[in-house]
Formats: C-alpha cells, structure tokens, sequence
C-alpha cells in the first residue's frame, strides 16, 4: 500500500470511527429513556429488557454481572431441547442458547414479556410461548431446562411445585440451571420478589431434594450478590466425569512398587524435582507412551 492509499484509508478509517461513536451515543441515550420509562413511571414491568444492559448500563457502568446467568447456562448445554423458564424479553435466549442448541421452548406468564421477545430476540429454533409454570408448564422431555432471573418471583411452595414439574421434564442426563439473588439485608429487591434466598446454602437446601447433584455457588458485587445453580441426576460441569474438563484431580496418585533399576531413576527424578516419586510416576505414564511397556509391572 502506497501512501496516498494509506493515507485515504486513515481518513475513511477516522469517519466511519466518528460515526460509530455517534450511533454508540444516540443508541445509548435512546436506551436510558427507554429504561427511564419502563422502570421509574409506575407500574414497573415484570422483566427487563435486556438490551438497556447491553446498549446503556453495560457502557455507563462497565459492570459485566448481567452476562453471567448466560454464560453460566451456556455451560450445561448439550446441544438438544432446551425449556427456558420465565424467559422474560428472551435476550439470554437468543444470544447465548440458540446457536447451541437443537430447539429452544421458552415461556413466560407475562404478554409483554413475549411481545418483546419475539420483537427483539427471534431466531429460527426458538418458540416463545406464553404459559404460567405454576400450571402450565409446556410439556416434553428436554436435555437442559434454564431458569434464570426467576425464581425469586415464586412463593417457596411454588418453587418447590415448579422443581417437581421440572424434574419430570427433565432427560436422565438432563441440566437444571437457576440464577437468582441474595436478600438484601433491607430486605427485597423489587416487589415483583415473593421469595429471596438468604444464601447459597438456602438455596441448595430447598433444590438438593429433588436432584441427586447439585452445585451452587456467588459472586459478589457492590450492587448485587448472585448465586447460580447446576441440578441433575448425572454429571455436572466441572464434576470429575465431566467430558469437557481436564483436571490433575482426575489422575489419582497411586501407591506402587518398581523394579530395582526404574525405581533408582525415578527416585532421583523427584529428588531432582523435589517431589513426589508417585507423582513422577503418573506423570511418565501419561506423558512417555515409550515407557508403558516398562512400567507395566507397577501394582499397589
């Protein structure tokens, strides 16, 4: 590229950046109306609109926690059905499910919650459907079922009523994955909320009934303190069997005997490397095929 080509690049370089930061502004501002009405004019909605995170809040605050319930669900996907419960505007939906998965029902009670996610966050393997969980649950057997952001908008008992419809819907290797909020010690976060969970060990106690695995954990923010939650009768994420990890916890150090020659060796290949001889062990058997053969007499 010549200069005069390098230097027109530049300028169109410049103009198209200029324009950019225009739209990004106008965008922005567009959005912070939208979220100035929906939530400061009574009534308040019940979901959020997504996109006032993703074009306003994100950019105002440079706070990333309302990505994570996607990112979290993304990780127990395994490319089949998939029932989304109490979908809301179907942001999370759209831009973190679909392109993983074979089918995608997601519902919600609220008409406007459907009108808005079918305006906004459509995509060809997705079916927004307006139903109340509570007794009407869409039916069929799906390999991962994600409700996320909701499950505080339920009384206990109806929780507990929803996990047994959810349970029975869900395949034998099939997924639940829930993102909810810690209580705030000045109590609920919005009057939508009919139960917030005081902790992480509040809510495992009230899922661990229905599931035999479950995983919870939180992350904490200024503004809010999340928990997030994995159920299922099989493997889940980060387990030992789960076939998408690789951990030293998975290759068991084991106690074993070695012939006179290897054990000398070995020996001063840990004394070297100041550790474990039973671990320099382990560690040839999966890293020097060659020396299988030899090795083949260990026993414990």
């Amino acid at each position: 590229m010549n200069n005069l080509q390098h230097n027109k690049k530049s300028e169109l370089e410049k103009s198209a950046l200029k324009d950019c930061l225009e739209a990004i502004r106008r965008v922005s501002e567009a959005h912070k109306k939208l979220m100035h009405i929906q939530w400061s004019i009574p009534p308040q909605p019940e979901h959020f609109d997504h996109h006032i995170d993703l074009y306003y809040q994100w950019l105002e605050t440079g706070n990333p926690l309302w990505l994570e319930r996607g990112v979290y669900s993304s990780l127990t996907l395994q490319g089949g059905n998939v029932l989304e419960l109490s979908c809301g505007d179907g942001f999370f939906c759209k831009n973190f499910y679909s392109i993983r998965s074979k089918h995608i029902t997601a519902c919600d009670f609220d008409p406007k919650a459907i009108e808005t996610a079918r305006l906004k966050n459509s995509a060809h393997n997705i079916s927004f459907v307006l139903a109340d969980i509570r007794n009407n649950m869409p039916a069929g057997q799906f390999e991962n079922i994600i409700w996320d952001g909701a499950i505080e908008h339920f009384t206990l008992a109806e929780i507990c009523n929803i996990l047994e419809d959810i349970k029975n819907r869900l395949t034998g290797n099939g997924i639940l994955s829930v993102h909810t909020i810690v209580e705030r010690p000045e109590g609920k976060s919005l009057s939508h909320h009919e139960y917030e969970f005081k902790s992480k060990e509040d809510l495992y106690e009230v899922v661990k009934p229905f599931f035999r695995n479950v995983t919870v954990f939180e992350t904490i923010y200024p503004s809010r303190h999340n928990l997030y939650l994995w159920a299922s009768d099989s493997v889940l994420p980060f387990s030992d069997n789960c076939k998408f990890v690789l951990s030293n916890n998975q290759f068991e150090q084991e106690s074993i005997t070695l012939d006179s020659d290897i054990n000398t060796f070995v020996e001063k290949i840990a004394a070297h490397k100041n550790t474990d001889k039973n671990k320099i062990v382990n560690m040839l058997i999966r890293k020097n095929k060659t020396l299988l053969e030899q090795l083949s007499q260990i026993h414990a």
